[in-house]
């Protein structure tokens, strides 16, 4: 079973044909045994390197979580004003879920925020961090932004999901038009909490 994924980076390889399998069938999709298969490597070999499907998960949790917040940081930093960028932030957000079928759903599944999985949770917070930082730029107190951030993280992922599920696919949205409409639902959200918004 020789070849490419045996030149010293199993490892990584296994995380990289995890995230192309959740891309493609969803978290329930995934696997361990499928991982193998798709990584052309022996049911055991994952386990070499990642003794439980949990330990597994969180690594791709973890990648995902720094690809998120790549994306969001640069969709964000194209936006000099705090609100339109953190509109931005949400559209990204919605992006990568619609083109990888993974956001919040896998960073948080079952099992991954153990004390064992210190990566992930730094990861985790370093993606919501790229939110909050932004929503305390715009909302009038620390509480508020955290309300804001809930509620931007829900409503990006909502408009992913729905894609995702079909939903908008009927209405004839492009993933464009889906991101587009996730990005100003969030302006509506982000001008709620600061412009005549509760206090």
């Amino acid at each position: 079973m020789g070849g490419k994924y045996h030149h010293g980076d199993l490892r990584g390889e296994l995380v990289r044909v995890s995230l192309d399998l959740i891309a493609e069938q969803g978290l329930e999709g995934f696997s361990v045994a499928q991982v193998a298969r798709r990584a052309k490597v022996s049911p055991g070999a994952p386990y070499r390197h990642f003794p439980t499907r949990e330990s597994l998960l969180a690594e791709v949790a973890c990648n995902i979580a720094c690809q998120l917040a790549e994306r969001v940081a640069a969709a964000a930093s194209e936006h000099e004003d705090p609100a339109d960028a953190l509109a931005a932030a949400a559209g990204a957000y919605t992006r990568y879920l619609i083109e990888r079928r993974a956001g919040m759903n896998v960073i948080y599944a079952d099992g991954l925020h153990g004390p064992e999985h210190v990566e992930l949770l730094e990861q985790t917070r370093r993606l919501t961090d790229e939110f909050l930082m932004r929503c305390l730029l715009v909302a009038p107190s620390p509480a508020i932004a955290l309300e804001l951030m809930e509620q931007l993280f829900t409503q990006a992922h909502g408009y992913g999901t729905f894609q995702l599920d079909g939903v908008f696919v009927k209405h004839g949205y492009s993933v464009d038009q889906v991101v587009a409409k996730s990005a100003e639902a969030a302006r509506i959200a982000i001008a709620g909490r600061t412009v005549g918004g509760p206090r």
